[in-house]
């Protein structure tokens, strides 16, 4: 599995009803996107606390076929369209856990952390499963645990049910969720 996301940073004065306006006329195109686990339509918005305004997709994919077929596809033509082309990131998946059905995700957290360079991959891995453990018994409905090893950084994704408060934790990124396609969850 391999997760991506990209973030497009908004003037501060942005209408952030644009964005909502957006996803919610075209969030449905991800619905049964071939080899997509889930995507999650987020973004943040100033007015309600947060540090900036964001769109900022996050994708769950099954391989790099569906990611490949999606970012060369119109989908994404249409946010280069709209943005310019963005810098995507990805990350190689260590552990998903997600609920059967997504849609009820209503916030989604994001900490990206450096990896020391004496760390053991295979106790971080294994150290993060565990912790993905207990972020579901804290009551995220997804999180997953990856890593980039261009940049030997970790990505801690969750997504959640009920509101959070934008400033959780310092370096944790939190989001709205305007729309989740969960394809598998249809099948």
């Amino acid at each position: 599995m391999i997760t991506m996301q990209y973030r497009i940073v908004l003037p501060a004065d942005y209408d952030m009803e644009i964005i909502r306006r957006r996803i919610a006329e075209r969030g449905h195109l991800t619905d049964d996107f071939p080899q997509l686990s889930f995507k999650a339509y987020l973004y943040a918005d100033r007015s309600a606390g947060n540090r900036e305004n964001l769109y900022a997709p996050f994708y769950l994919w099954h391989d790099t076929q569906g990611m490949n077929t999606f970012l060369g596809g119109t989908g994404f033509a249409g946010v280069v369209e709209s943005f310019g082309r963005p810098i995507v990131h990805t990350w190689s998946v260590w552990c998903a856990e997600t609920a059967p059905d997504l849609s009820i995700a209503t916030h989604a957290t994001r900490e990206i952390l450096p990896i020391a360079a004496h760390a053991s991959l295979g106790e971080l891995r294994n150290s993060e499963s565990i912790g993905a453990q207990m972020d579901l018994e804290r009551g995220a409905i997804a999180t997953i645990r990856a890593y980039d090893p261009t940049t030997w950084t970790l990505l801690r994704f969750r997504l959640w049910q009920s509101n959070i408060h934008p400033s959780v934790e310092d370096g944790v990124d939190v989001y709205m969720v305007g729309h989740l396609s969960q394809p598998s969850a249809k099948h």
